[in-house]
């Protein structure tokens, strides 16, 4: 308790001093390559299918999906924490065949703690393809497609069922374990009385805490 009240404490003092908050750590963001067509750009809640490569800051790299993950590009939802939060910040507004190079500070990467092969306090360099943005279950675009019984709240089974539909469509396999985790995911930021239910009223595809 001590320790939280004195680090509390030294937060105060530092951004008192330096005359307001503690600025944010930014991910730096450099378009490689946008189509001349953009018919649409990935907001929270979108599903995202990408290619992505990963380097250190002497240009090693760490990990291509293009080699690695059986040399398939991967789906991921933006914005609801599946991913690094510089993913999150720096592939909003991105249009489907764009390419970016994201340079993520530790503190939106995988911080003090590193990860597997990422040393603590890493840097990372990232390029990232956008192959294909869709709907996904935070969309409000989506809500009245999930709603299968129109009773104006989604069930655990109303979004599975729609994030395997969306998977089939574009040719891909449903992956139970993978739209389980999603769903647990939503859920555990939307449904805020936890009734097992996401009423249209919590429904949103944007959360301030994202």
């Amino acid at each position: 308790m001590l320790l939280t009240v004195l680090s509390w404490l030294c937060s105060s003092l530092l951004a008192s001093v330096s005359g307001g908050k503690l600025p944010e750590a930014e991910v730096k963001i450099e378009v490689l390559h946008r189509p001349f067509l953009c018919h649409r750009k990935s907001k929270y809640g979108d599903i995202l299918l990408v290619h992505h490569e990963g380097y250190f800051e002497n240009g090693t790299m760490f990990h291509s999906s293009r080699i690695h993950d059986n040399k398939q590009p991967v789906w991921f939802t933006l914005g609801i924490k599946e991913v690094i939060k510089g993913w999150d910040k720096g592939l909003q507004d991105m249009c489907s065949g764009e390419k970016r190079k994201l340079v993520i500070p530790p503190v939106l990467a995988y911080g003090k703690e590193g990860k597997g092969k990422i040393p603590p306090e890493s840097t990372l360099t990232f390029v990232i393809e956008a192959i294909d943005i869709r709907n996904g279950p935070r969309s409000h675009e989506s809500f009245q497609e999930m709603d299968l019984n129109d009773d104006w709240k989604l069930s655990k089974r109303e979004v599975k069922e729609y994030l395997k539909k969306e998977f089939e469509r574009h040719g891909y396999p449903p992956n139970d374990t993978l739209h389980e985790n999603m769903v647990e995911d939503i859920f555990a930021k939307e449904d805020e009385n936890k009734d097992g239910f996401i009423s249209s009223r919590e429904f949103t595809y944007k959360h301030d805490e994202l």
